[in-house]
């Protein structure tokens, strides 16, 4: 009687660990993080930086507006400083309030809320160098993608054009 109860438990045993052994030592792949839209992603300090993509207005495009969800995983306020392409004339400067998941670039029209890039020439399809940087921490440059409003999700996010000062 008792080896058949031992039989039963050290089937039962193997039955359950053979069943669930493939979940018990393959890795999860919900636990890596992937850029799961067209956008690029990536940390600075207690920033995290989501989706960055650029828009512009088609091939010869002369704007560009950086769309992306800035996350501050801090209890402080972070300005984060926004450099892109070559030159550093292109610089923009975003506050991020402590907890505040900041979406930049969803509303060109808006007088605020918006980085744009001027005299931008980088054609649809491209990569464009974005540097975020904050304090004392280590930046981070991203490849941004650059893409265009042909698709419908993107066509709202196209930036107006921008008209020269006369001097």
């Amino acid at each position: 009687m008792k080896a058949r109860v031992a039989a039963t438990i050290v089937l039962a045993l193997a039955v359950a660990f053979g069943t669930t052994g493939c979940g018990l030592f393959a890795p999860q792949a919900t636990t890596k993080h992937y850029d799961a839209s067209d956008g690029v992603s990536g940390n600075v300090g207690q920033i995290d930086v989501r989706n960055a993509i650029i828009i512009t207005d088609g091939a010869d495009g002369e704007v560009g507006n950086l769309v992306v969800t800035l996350v501050n995983n801090d209890s402080k306020s972070h300005r984060l400083s926004i450099k892109a392409g070559d030159n550093t004339t292109s610089t923009a400067a975003v506050t991020v309030q402590p907890g505040q998941v900041k979406l930049v670039g969803q509303n060109p029209k808006a007088a605020s809320g918006n980085v744009f890039l001027p005299d931008f020439s980088a054609q649809p399809g491209s990569l464009y160098k974005v540097y975020f940087q904050y304090g004392d921490e280590t930046g981070l440059q991203l490849q941004v993608p650059v893409l265009d409003g042909q698709l419908p999700e993107y066509s709202a996010l196209v930036p107006p054009a921008i008209i020269p000062e006369t001097r």
